[in-house]
């Protein structure tokens, strides 16, 4: 998986199309990533307390890479990432402005 949690990432399917957030986790067994502020889900919580009300909450639930591409920030646009070695260091570098991610 060439998404790494901390990038930017915006999606390119799907119900929150254009959307962009900060990876929080990753699940690489199931190809899929946790951002912030894309895929939001209400969760219902019950009261802990008696005399508490119950709350609605939004959550972020979990994407499938393949419906998201990394946000270069040198560039600014979605684009597919590529590796390229020097001695015996590997990066990442945007496939559209060449630039380290």
């Amino acid at each position: 998986m060439k998404i790494k949690k901390g990038d930017t990432i915006k999606v390119i399917s799907g119900k929150d199309r254009g959307k962009t957030g900060k990876v929080i986790k990753i699940f690489s067994e199931e190809d899929r990533i946790l951002a912030e502020g894309v895929n939001v889900r209400k969760k219902h919580r019950r009261p802990k307390k008696q005399g508490q009300k119950g709350e609605i909450i939004n959550l972020p639930a979990p994407t499938h890479v393949s419906n998201v591409m990394a946000v270069c920030p040198k560039c600014g646009a979605a684009a597919r990432i590529g590796y390229k070695t020097e001695a015996e260091n590997k990066s990442r570098i945007c496939k559209k402005c060449g630039g380290e991610i």
